[in-house]
């Protein structure tokens, strides 16, 4: 396997895009030794938020960063888009809420499923959701 860049950039623009986000992040996820369950939970939370970036950000990127905190290695993923941002993250964290068609599992999953958790989003200016789980 070719070794994946320790950082970069990734235009999510449409459904294609969401597929690579899912490729890239199984690839970085092996690079750095996570085990399958590991793997399966952090690729999860990159397709939704990456969904999410598309489907109601109108399109973004996602950036990755492998990270280093003592002995710990991990991956960070940052989710941004310049869409119309969430009025009130606190409900948009919520199961079962949605402000589509979607079943509300988005973010509230995502957070489930890795280690620290950020979303940062101003009405009219966009959402920015960091995510990183530790090896």
């Amino acid at each position: 396997m070719t070794p994946v860049d320790p950082s970069g950039l990734l235009a999510l623009r449409s459904e294609p895009d969401i597929v690579a986000s899912r490729q890239l992040v199984r690839k970085l996820t092996q690079q750095l030794g996570f085990s399958l369950v590991d793997q399966t939970k952090m690729i999860t939370a990159a397709s939704e938020l990456s969904r999410n970036t598309v489907t109601y950000g109108g399109g973004g990127e996602m950036a990755w960063d492998i990270v280093e905190q003592g002995i710990k290695r991990g991956l960070r993923l940052r989710f941004v888009d310049q869409g119309p941002g969430i009025a009130d993250i606190a409900q948009a964290l919520t199961d079962g809420w949605t402000s589509g068609k979607g079943m509300g599992l988005g973010l509230s999953g995502s957070r489930r499923l890795v280690h620290e958790f950020d979303i940062q989003s101003s009405v009219g200016a966009g959402t920015c959701v960091s995510v990183t789980r530790w090896k």
